[in-house]
């Protein structure tokens, strides 16, 4: 009995675990955000709130980023941003998603 109950609580834990943490690059290796020109992240089909928490996370991170960027180079944040999109989407390796303005595509 010990073991059966060991067996189903190890197979909650790994069926429950996308729910509880959602890591960018596993995202990505899954094909559930990509890249965009942008230079922030987007979910690549509808979502799910994990996915949803980490894109906004990521962005939020992303974005702050940029702007101490920006501000201390004099330059504006959209140039900041398209900068950062066109090597972010350079720097992609193959079979993962990218929105080069033209839809998702797979690189």
């Amino acid at each position: 009995m010990k073991k059966i109950f060991t067996v189903l609580l190890l197979s909650l834990v790994f069926i429950c675990q996308p729910a509880y943490g959602l890591e960018l690059k596993d995202a990505k290796v899954r094909g559930l955000v990509g890249e965009t020109t942008t230079g922030y992240l987007a979910p690549v089909k509808s979502a799910n709130q994990a996915v949803k928490d980490l894109v906004s996370s990521i962005n939020s991170k992303r974005k702050q980023h940029y702007q101490g960027i920006a501000k201390k180079n004099n330059t504006p944040l959209q140039a900041v941003e398209q900068l950062a999109g066109k090597k972010a989407i350079a720097k992609t390796p193959a079979g993962q998603y990218v929105n080069d303005g033209r839809g998702w595509r797979k690189k």
